[in-house]
């Protein structure tokens, strides 16, 4: 039996102090991003394109429209704002970088609210100061992890690696590889484990470099180096960033490929930030 007080569960409801921080973070975050430079969009609910970014179809709720097509609700927001304001804005508008404040759905009543930002042709370095400015003015100072996933990819590539042993870091069968470097790439966690990598093939090494050259241009404090971190969005090629506080994450990010246009971007977990802010205050 449901109560008509229940609300499903991983739905999100906000009353009184709560919604409050909620709407200073949002406010606060697009007075941010508008200063920046940023334009504001809001995309539909309704997508015909979100299986292309998932690996597992799972997490998608489905339904037809009017003519029977299959559409799902917003489960991420990146892959539209992408292909929107590329190919439907297309001439009408010159703007490279703009930001949103949305939720995305996932299977079964999962809502998790985000305020996110894309930069056509945007830098890894651009994104990843602006989630730190972001997170700053809530008075947050998260560990930043930063990894590359073309490394996960070459491993499963070229080094026979599988990509789910991967997904699930079991780190014993990543460790019992025939190639004694890789070895060495599992315990690399600090960015003073990179200042020698001598001891990697050169594909693997070019891409350790751009983990070093992204760690000396964020120029941030709390950073952790994760080389075998994979994340699970299809359109992720190269560097990638998360933040966390107390294991909670805050913020993602990085450098993606969609329908063959360069870009960059980051979302903040809205729904965990005011619990961080709520929990701060509290303490």
């Amino acid at each position: 039996m449901v109560y008509e007080h229940e609300i499903p569960s991983g739905s999100k409801l906000y009353f009184g102090e709560s919604a409050k921080v909620k709407r200073e973070i949002e406010f606060v975050s697009a007075e941010l991003l508008e200063n920046l430079g940023f334009e504001e969009i809001v995309t539909p609910l309704f997508s015909y394109h979100q299986h292309e970014s998932f690996d597992d179809k799972k997490p998608l709720l489905k339904l037809n429209d009017e003519e029977n097509h299959e559409v799902t609700l917003r489960a991420d927001s990146t892959a539209d704002v992408v292909r929107i304001v590329t190919k439907r804005l297309g001439r009408s508008t010159e703007s490279k970088k703009w930001f949103y404040v949305q939720p995305t759905v996932t299977f079964p009543t999962h809502e998790q609210h985000q305020i996110g930002a894309e930069v056509i042709d945007g830098t890894f370095e651009e994104v990843a100061k602006t989630s730190i400015m972001l997170l700053d003015e809530m008075e947050a100072q998260p560990v930043m992890q930063i990894a590359n996933i073309r490394i996960p990819h070459l491993l499963n590539e070229k080094y026979g690696v599988s990509l789910e042993v991967l997904k699930s870091m079991h780190v014993e069968q990543i460790m019992d590889s025939e190639f004694s470097w890789i070895q060495q790439l599992v315990r690399i966690s600090a960015v003073s484990d990179l200042e020698d990598l001598s001891a990697f093939p050169e594909d693997i090494k070019v891409e350790l470099e751009k983990i070093k050259e992204a760690t000396q241009v964020v120029t941030y404090k709390h950073i952790v180096v994760s080389p075998l971190y994979y994340a699970k969005m299809r359109y992720y090629d190269s560097l990638t960033f998360r933040m966390f506080e107390d294991n909670v994450l805050l913020a993602m990010g990085g450098i993606y490929n969609i329908d063959g246009v360069e870009a960059s971007g980051f979302a903040l977990y809205t729904d965990e930030c005011v619990g961080y802010k709520m929990n701060k205050v509290k303490g």
